[in-house]
């Protein structure tokens, strides 16, 4: 029985033995809009039903995505600028309208649909590849070998990062997004020299591009324009570190998620390998679903918003659950079973809709739509060999290792 002084959703240890859905269960319940208090902040406001997330993602005018309302303290995100560029501003995450809509219209130009629609068939070559060199092993690490593999390749190769040097991004990411976690455990200064590196590394690449422009997203972007306006240096080596993180760190592990739910439900698995034409589509949004691998985002209110019957006052800090919303028992039908025809699944695992919607949400779709095609072609069966070993974080849903054995 969950009592309300049990939820702790800063206890980051509590993460690591799987997500606590019997608290947001309970808070959706009882308390869709809950004030948590904070050791060394001023506390914040958990929001937990689909709706309401659905409504704050959507209202920019009331709710601030900018860092510089209210403090972070207890609740911030890996992604920030590096130390000494001033501009956590200047990172997409963090700006409001109109900046951010400026921003959006520019970036927008390398995410096309015909440019993820094109990307289709190369993915699909480098997932055969990746997957071949796994089942060639027979055991190998679901997340190491396969699920943290091949969004590196395709964000390295839509960057325009050579593919010696994809390990670079896996490294930076696992630094800033696993700093709170014993295996990646680093110092902050090692976070903001991961920061610092990444951010030199967009400026090397941006200055290579404009010298020699190519076929790539990175010439695209440097390239766009619109109304007269273009990305700056700084823009630019910002975007670089969002896109290596975020299009790295959720996508892989949405698919471990997703390959840890079909361990746990083979009868779904084996419905996906008979019939993938039919199902891989809703399989895909069901993955999706399941995993939210952003648990979390930060807002702030600019001014008093009240939200059901619970005043949020201007300044205050408030955390939009993603990962409640998609279990939430008004919108799905028995929310905690893992089904591959789930049809409608209106999951807000991409933020729900509003400015900040997932930019790359069509190309998270094809990776894992395209991995799991692959799999079942080849795989029948797959055989865990030990727990999902999580990443310790409130603030990422993530799956570490997950060994297997494939049989071909």
């Amino acid at each position: 029985m969950v009592t309300i002084d049990q939820i702790d959703l800063l206890d980051r240890d509590r993460f690591t033995q799987g997500i606590p859905h019997e608290w947001f269960t309970w808070l959706r319940e009882h308390a869709p809009v809950h004030w948590h208090e904070e050791p060394d902040g001023p506390g914040f406001w958990v929001i937990t039903k689909l709706a309401d997330i659905t409504a704050c993602n959507r209202d920019a005018a009331s709710f601030s995505s900018s860092q510089e309302l209210g403090g972070v303290v207890g609740l911030e995100g890996p992604l920030e600028a590096p130390p000494g560029t001033e501009a956590a501003g200047s990172m997409m995450l963090f700006m409001d309208p109109p900046d951010h809509t400026r921003y959006r219209k520019l970036v927008n130009r390398g995410f096309t649909p015909r440019m993820i629609a094109a990307l289709e068939t190369h993915v699909r070559e480098l997932t055969a590849g990746i997957l071949d060199e796994a089942i060639a092993k027979r055991e190998c690490d679901f997340v190491v070998d396969i699920a943290a593999e091949l969004p590196l390749e395709v964000i390295a190769e839509l960057l325009g990062v050579p593919r010696e040097d994809r390990h670079k991004l896996f490294d930076w990411s696992n630094r800033m997004v696993g700093s709170e976690d014993p295996e990646y455990l680093v110092d902050q200064s090692l976070v903001a020299e991961a920061q610092l590196e990444m951010f030199m590394y967009a400026q090397q690449l941006a200055e290579q591009r404009r010298a020699d422009p190519r076929d790539d997203i990175v010439t695209t972007l440097l390239q766009a324009e619109v109304d007269g306006d273009t990305l700056s240096e700084l823009d630019f080596n910002l975007f670089f570190m969002l896109l290596s993180v975020a299009g790295n760190e959720t996508t892989r592990n949405a698919i471990a998620h997703g390959m840890n739910a079909f361990l746990e439900h083979p009868d779904q698995y084996e419905r996906l390998a008979a019939d993938p034409a039919g199902l891989i589509g809703t399989a895909t949004e069901e993955i999706l679903r399941w995993a939210s691998p952003v648990m979390y985002f930060r807002r702030n209110a600019r001014q008093d918003v009240t939200l059901g019957d619970v005043t949020i006052k201007a300044g205050e800090k408030i955390s939009l659950w993603y990962i409640s919303a998609n279990r939430d028992e008004d919108v799905f039908d028995d929310p905690f079973r893992f089904d591959i025809g789930r049809d409608p699944n209106p999951h807000i695992a991409f933020g729900g809709g509003g400015p900040h919607f997932c930019l790359g949400a069509q190309l998270a779709r094809l990776e894992i739509r395209v991995l799991f095609e692959e799999l079942v072609a080849r795989v029948p069966r797959v055989e865990q060999l030990g727990a999902p070993d999580r990443l310790r974080s409130n603030f990422i849903g993530g799956i570490k290792h997950l060994p297997v054995r494939l049989q071909p």
